[in-house]
């Protein structure tokens, strides 16, 4: 059985237009043109219409217009295409998050950080769920384990922070406040939150 040149040139061509449709997509939707970005993504799921990432890109365009349920059925087709895809559950946390859903919205900033744990939009929706919901201790671990790799992130050493006090932990909390102005001298949430704890001991 010989191979068939044209076919394997026909496959190739369509890959290199997928991938130029997704990457042009992208950049679209990073400089706001939502409407432009959306139409390329539309025509990236025709020509692969089992790759999660078309579908993602659609459902980051309903989620802009603020067209909710249409960001969150886009969402649920990338999850059936691509079930360890991080992005595919990151957003449906935050349409679950935008429809006051903090049980669902915490749930799938989990499972979005068991596939990928450097994903910060997760780690912090995460976090803002952990506050409504109270489930501190999960946060705190993934919170950890992306400090280990990230450890000169402020933003979310500060969250951190924040959560060792609802915990009681003010040992760690203080270490961690202390590395904060190591690193940001200037921080003054930082700085004010350190002197609280100062005072109450």
């Amino acid at each position: 059985m010989g191979i068939d040149i044209d076919k394997l040139n026909q496959q190739a061509n369509t890959t290199q237009r997928y991938e130029a449709m997704i990457e042009l997509a992208d950049c679209l939707i990073a400089t706001g043109k939502v409407d432009e970005a959306q139409k390329y993504y539309e025509q990236a799921a025709v020509v692969a219409p089992d790759e999660a990432a078309p579908y993602i890109g659609l459902g980051v365009s309903a989620f802009t217009r603020g067209q909710f349920d249409d960001a969150e059925n886009a969402f649920k087709v990338a999850k059936r295409l691509a079930p360890d895809n991080a992005k595919a559950y990151c957003g449906l946390a935050m349409t679950a998050q935008q429809k006051n859903n903090p049980d669902a919205a915490f749930d799938f900033y989990l499972k979005s950080l068991e596939f990928d744990g450097d994903n910060l939009t997760a780690l912090l929706g995460m976090f803002q769920m952990s506050c409504k919901t109270g489930s501190f201790s999960k946060v705190i671990y993934y919170l950890e384990i992306y400090l280990k790799s990230h450890p000169k992130d402020t933003s979310v050493m500060f969250s951190l922070a924040a959560l060792y006090i609802r915990q009681g932990q003010m040992d760690n909390c203080r270490t961690l406040l202390e590395k904060i102005l190591l690193i940001e001298p200037g921080n003054k949430d930082a700085a004010a939150l350190k002197q609280e704890i100062e005072r109450n001991k």
